[in-house]
């Protein structure tokens, strides 16, 4: 998770800092990613798909990273958790609950809905303090800059 939120602190200026992190089952990182929706102009530029993007490229399986473990600053909303679903990724490892958009048990639990085509292990809440501070540093950046 360290390696998160360096990763989160790397976030373009004007998007939410929020850093991921693809580790293969050896252990080795296998791409990162932060939020780059204003940067990029896309709606689909969250740090989990962006780190997705980049690693199904280096890991060598498709479009799969079986047993690769994503982990990220801010809880995963539902086109993220959709993604990670169809990545196959192994387990997902979170920091902050997100309770307004979360899909990995704060607003809705996507990963493990019955019926689901793939379920990933979920752990929660690691270093929750300090990735939520990250959060709380940017919006109160953003009123104090108005």
């Amino acid at each position: 998770m360290r390696r998160a939120i360096a990763v989160a602190r790397t976030t373009p200026p004007g998007d939410i800092p929020v850093g991921a992190v693809i580790f293969a089952p050896d252990g080795r990182a296998l791409a990162t990613g932060t939020n780059r929706r204003e940067a990029d102009q896309d709606p689909t530029a969250h740090a989990e798909v962006v780190a997705i993007r980049e690693a199904v490229t280096r890991f060598g399986d498709g479009w799969r990273l079986t047993g690769c473990e994503l982990v990220v600053t801010l809880e995963p909303c539902l086109m993220c958790a959709g993604a990670i679903v169809g990545a196959r990724l192994g387990s997902v490892v979170f920091g902050a609950d997100e309770p307004k958009t979360g899909a990995c048990g704060s607003l809705i639990d996507a990963l493990r809905a019955p019926g689901a085509l793939h379920t990933p292990q979920v752990r929660a809440g690691v270093l929750a303090a300090d990735t939520a501070a990250l959060l709380t540093d940017f919006f109160a950046s953003l009123r104090t800059d108005r």
